[in-house]
């Protein structure tokens, strides 16, 4: 479903993205794990066709993403790095226009934002406008634009980051659903608890490049072990002023 050949992505001398080859099969939830500036985001981007790779090919679908970026869109779902949302439309409105632009029939479009409204715990919140909710409301919001149609891959770009145990439970679960039922997930997430649960593939990255991709069950160690290992150990050191007036 997913198939990078040599990807790279400039700005200017900088090189985000270097050359990265890889492949996601149908029905994977594929975790793709990285510091911040690794070029998570600007890969995200060349994949839903956002943004036009430097050199290297891309296929997602079936299609090649710089050629056929239109059709490409009508086939993915994408929760982005901004989430996306207009602040003048309720979190009901932001559904209804998603359909809409999908080509859903009136009729599938209300069903399906009725269905994801309650599933997401949103009802409550429905005629809020965009620019009155939370965080979590406009991440769930966007989440939920992302599902409705249905697509065949969903890219999700930090979705875990600052929701509430609960919502993340309700969006694992359902992502967990999603591959069962052969939907393609690419993600990217800080949150590697979650990601340890859900993940069928993990692709590591840092300063541009990969540094891992298998299997989730063929992880030598824990996954939280294996990325300080390889993309990013904590750092170690002792404020030894910390807590000292307190004893």
């Amino acid at each position: 479903m997913i198939s990078c050949r040599k990807l790279t992505r400039r700005f200017g001398d900088v090189i985000a993205v270097n050359g990265l080859s890889f492949e996601v099969d149908a029905g994977a939830i594929c975790a793709f794990l990285g510091p911040n500036g690794a070029g998570k985001s600007t890969t995200v981007k060349m994949l839903t066709g956002l943004l036009a790779p430097t050199s290297g090919e891309v296929e997602v679908c079936g299609l090649n993403v710089v050629n056929s970026s239109l059709e490409l869109k009508r086939r993915i779902g994408v929760l982005p790095e901004d989430l996306g949302l207009f602040d003048d439309l309720t979190v009901e409105e932001h559904l209804l226009l998603t359909g809409a632009v999908y080509g859903l029939s009136k009729g599938a479009t209300q069903a399906r934002t009725s269905q994801l409204l309650h599933a997401l715990s949103l009802e409550h919140g429905r005629n809020t406008f965009a620019a009155a909710c939370s965080h979590g409301m406009r991440k769930k919001t966007s989440f939920a634009m992302a599902l409705l149609p249905n697509p065949q891959i969903l890219f999700l770009d930090e979705p875990f980051e600052a929701i509430d145990p609960v919502t993340s439970k309700i969006m694992r679960d359902m992502l967990i659903t999603c591959g069962r039922r052969g939907m393609t997930v690419f993600l990217t997430s800080h949150v590697l608890s979650v990601v340890e649960h859900i993940a069928t593939q993990i692709v590591m990255i840092r300063k541009g490049s990969i540094v891992w991709d298998s299997p989730a069950g063929k992880l030598p160690q824990s996954l939280e072990q294996h990325y300080f290992d390889l993309v990013e150990a904590p750092a170690v050191g002792d404020l030894e002023w910390l807590g000292s007036s307190l004893s």
